[in-house]
């Protein structure tokens, strides 16, 4: 199988690798962000996944496209289907998650909080009585610390943010109402798909002039759930879960055989990983309304990429002498 489980090019300046993406800073203020087929969950590695980072770009970028009217993003160009050109930004400390239902299997879900007996989280009060994947009566944000260097999410309420200077007041109503507003832009074309987008994450960073913009990735499953709208009635009848188009296929895979936050994770076989990489070719079917073609160009999936990059190497290295 065509997999990249990693992008490290030592021609290119400045390398960072996160849990799935390898970044790298140009000179000219511009950064090179390379999603890989990694993917992550319970702030680990867990497996990499046939053309999901493709995947993951190109959704992104069908959502940054039907977003940019409610916010600017980093994005500049597309140079490979597993590669964004976007601005260099400050990225935020908070990272800004919106829940539509009482979802999740997280540490940091409203979900498994509930569950534990919490009705006061994020700031929000909740009350009793609710059940497993029930829609919320409006939309929540529920904020948590962003992780660096392997670290893990916390939980933050709006006060806690203005309280440690993680935010200035002014940035907190600037990324809560464009937050909201994003999401319900999602739900309203998701829905057009068949689809419930019930949460997501977005991440903001600001620029040179002070300027709020999308950062990252906007609503791909790996930072959403997204159910089928057609079963999840019957679903949450029976108290099952909802029909999903999103990394809860591995993550709830991986969750059913240990503790994932402490014990070692178990081999994933080949044919869940195999299921898992049609899981999210038939999500950006879903999502986009367009046939996934993935590019088999190059030898590899990395040496593609290489190629492809070939404008951004320095003078007098690799691909530029």
């Amino acid at each position: 199988m065509r997999i990249l489980d990693e992008a490290h090019f030592p021609e290119l300046p400045n390398y960072y690798r996160g849990k799935v993406r390898e970044n790298y800073d140009l000179p000219d203020g511009r950064r090179l962000i390379i999603t890989t087929d990694r993917i992550s969950a319970f702030d680990r590695v867990l497996a990499s996944i046939p053309h999901k980072g493709a995947i993951l770009t190109q959704v992104a970028r069908f959502w940054f496209e039907e977003t940019a009217d409610i916010c600017a993003n980093h994005v500049v160009a597309y140079p490979d289907p597993n590669v964004v050109v976007g601005r260099r930004l400050d990225i935020l400390p908070v990272e800004i998650i919106v829940r539509g239902y009482l979802a999740g299997s997280t540490d940091t879900s409203i979900l498994t909080r509930y569950k534990r007996g919490e009705r006061d989280m994020y700031g929000i009060k909740f009350p009793d009585g609710m059940r497993d994947n029930e829609k919320l009566p409006e939309p929540v944000i529920t904020p948590t610390s962003k992780a660096f260097d392997g670290g893990h999410d916390e939980p933050l309420t709006p006060a806690e943010i203005l309280e440690r200077g993680l935010l200035t007041e002014a940035q907190w109503e600037t990324v809560s109402s464009v937050a909201l507003k994003l999401f319900e832009r999602g739900q309203a074309l998701a829905a057009r798909r068949g689809l419930i987008l019930a949460d997501t994450k977005y991440e903001f960073g600001t620029d040179s002039d002070g300027n709020i913009l999308v950062a990252d990735e906007i609503h791909t499953p790996d930072s959403s759930r997204y159910w089928i709208a057609e079963s999840y009635d019957q679903a949450f009848a029976d108290g099952a879960r909802p029909e999903s188009f999103d990394k809860d296929f591995i993550r709830s895979w991986v969750g059913a055989r240990c503790d994932p936050y402490k014990d070692p994770i178990p081999e994933i076989p080949a044919e869940v990983i195999e299921a898992a990489s049609d899981v999210y070719a038939q999500a950006f079917e879903m999502i986009t309304g367009r046939r996934f073609e993935p590019d088999i160009s190059g030898a590899t999936v990395k040496e593609r990429v290489r190629d492809n990059l070939v404008a951004y190497y320095p003078e007098g290295s690799w691909g530029r002498r």
